[in-house]
């Protein structure tokens, strides 16, 4: 019996994500990278996690759009929202 191990590397890719909150108090995710990207959270964490799956998926289904997307550099700038 033979054996194969594949590996597979998945490039990351820059999305970005427009975060409001809603009156209701709730926070929504919508981005103009992936077209139909909508995510809905309890806390920006929340959101941005569940914005995070979609757009695994999304990418997945519309497989032709990706090469649109920016591949992520070594270093970056990403902003850090605390909380005081």
């Amino acid at each position: 019996m033979r054996r194969f191990k594949f590996i597979f590397v998945i490039m990351e890719r820059v999305i970005n994500i427009h975060i409001e909150k809603l009156p209701e108090g709730i926070y929504l995710a919508t981005s103009d990278s992936i077209q139909g990207l909508v995510a809905q959270g309890r806390t920006i964490t929340e959101t941005l996690e569940i914005a995070k799956d979609i757009a695994k998926k999304l990418i997945e289904a519309q497989e032709d759009n990706i090469s649109k997307l920016t591949v992520a550099a070594d270093n970056f700038d990403y902003p850090l929202f605390v909380g005081v």
